[in-house]
């Protein structure tokens, strides 16, 4: 019987290839088959990361979102279509595993943290043989790119998502000390409202691009009136204890 290949969930880090780590880079260049998220017609971000880094005659796989928000989050069949896609890159990951191939699946910024990766495995874990290389998350590379330390002493840091409704946004923005806001984008003005009405508005940065080219930091208060860029975190700094 033909032994499975492993299927390998990598972490490219947060944009710039110089973070990835050095299992990912080892793996990521010997590789036989690639797979990758993306949306249609779009060569995808996990893919221009490691432009130049795959090895001649590798295989491609770009797995390509049925929608994105096209639907609304809260239609039924934005998880109906989400759920048949990752059923059918399932598939395909374990044909190739079931066949004795190894493959790299890549991610921007770590693999279980808010990716679609975490999708696949959860559907691949108790049928193939799975292993996960973690990486730098790109709000590591946004609060470095302030210069200041997100977190001091006994603060409570709280990671949100702009997709949440205004008022759970308000109530976690009070509750905590530091913030990470994150998938901004078309949700900025609720974003911007809520950090208002929680008082923490003026104490707020923008990070768009962290660690890529193009790579800008600001107050929000200053980029106001403007949507910014998926790949754009909001950070609120912690003031806690120090000696």
């Amino acid at each position: 019987m033909t032994r499975p290949g492993t299927i390998w969930g990598i972490g490219l880090g947060p944009g710039d290839p110089d973070l990835m780590s050095v299992r990912a880079d080892r793996l990521l260049r010997a590789a036989r088959h690639v797979a990758y998220f993306r949306k249609a017609g779009r060569p995808g971000q996990a893919r221009r990361i490691v432009e130049g880094m795959l090895p001649e005659g590798v295989d491609e796989i770009a797995m390509e979102y049925p929608v994105t928000t096209e639907i609304p989050l809260t239609d039924p069949r934005y998880n109906a279509l989400l759920s048949a896609f990752y059923e059918d890159c399932t598939r395909r990951l374990r044909a190739l595993s079931d066949a004795g191939e190894e493959v790299v699946v890549i991610s921007e910024g770590d693999p279980f943290f808010y990716g679609s990766f975490m999708h696949l495995y959860t559907r691949l874990r108790d049928v193939a043989p799975v292993r996960v290389v973690p990486a730098i998350t790109g709000m590591s590379a946004a609060w470095t790119a302030t210069g200041t330390p997100i977190t001091w002493g006994d603060d409570v840091l709280c990671i949100l998502m702009g997709t949440l409704s205004e008022e759970d946004l308000v109530a976690q923005m009070r509750r905590s000390d530091a913030l990470v806001i994150m998938k901004i984008g078309r949700n900025i003005d609720k974003v911007r409202r809520a950090l208002r009405t929680a008082g923490r508005y003026d104490a707020a940065w923008l990070v768009e691009y962290a660690s890529m080219e193009g790579q800008t930091v600001q107050r929000l208060s200053a980029a106001e009136g403007r949507v910014t860029p998926y790949f754009s975190i909001i950070l609120v700094h912690g003031e806690g204890r120090r000696p």
